[in-house]
């Protein structure tokens, strides 16, 4: 154990001197939403996997938050999954996406979940999250992207923080272990853990998508 936990500061200690050379210390700016509303919420958690978030998934949250402002419940959202509207409301028709968000809103529902600050106090649950990532289709990082959209401060492992691991030398991939040194670095920049996150999804996808556009 002691072990470990030298080697998550060691590596939390290189992502944050690299951050640091790049700026993240002194850039405070809000780069990620928090959600006062379910379905966004949920569309925005489900969508982003695989996706480009800035070409295909945001449209759709501003859709969302444009065409049913009203509507930010649960008890909405399970009406609309019972109507089998769920692919207008997401405006996506490939299934796989469209069966996670009904089996979420179901979930949510049976879990006596209606708001986002209901959902924000349940995932604090230890209980709670191990059975949330039992619906299909949910995993850890998943479930601390909704974290992160609740407001909570945490990171989401995705690709662009293993990317971004491995360019300092980081090349563990356990789940865990590169939340608790993304936390960590969070922590020695003195910025949110959130924001951090938000920052280094940003820079990753911003170099990933000039790196496309060069490839053309």
């Amino acid at each position: 154990m002691q072990s470990s936990t030298v080697q998550m500061l060691v590596a939390a200690r290189r992502v944050a001197d690299y951050a640091k050379e790049l700026g993240a210390d002194i850039e405070r700016e809000e780069i990620r939403p928090a959600y006062d509303h379910m379905g966004a919420l949920l569309a925005d958690s489900v969508l982003q996997a695989g996706l480009n978030y800035n070409s295909v998934v945001r449209p759709r949250i501003t859709a969302i938050l444009a065409n049913y402002r009203d509507q930010s419940r649960i008890s909405f959202l399970l009406d609309l999954v019972r109507r089998g509207e769920t692919m207008t409301f997401l405006n996506w028709t490939h299934t796989e996406k469209v069966s996670r968000f009904d089996a979420l809103v179901t979930f949510l529902s049976d879990a006596s979940i209606e708001h986002v600050d209901d959902l924000k106090e349940r995932l604090l649950d230890r209980a709670f999250v191990v059975s949330l990532r039992d619906v299909r289709g949910i995993g850890p990082k998943t479930v601390d992207y909704m974290g992160c959209l609740v407001g909570m401060d945490s990171v989401a492992v995705d690709r662009h923080v293993r990317t971004f691991a491995k360019r300092v030398g980081v090349m563990e991939d356990d789940y865990d272990f590169l939340k608790t040194v993304f936390c960590y670095a969070a922590d020695l920049l003195s910025v949110s853990r959130r924001e951090f996150d938000a920052w280094v999804w940003r820079r990753e996808s911003s170099l990933s998508a000039r790196q496309m556009a060069f490839a053309f």
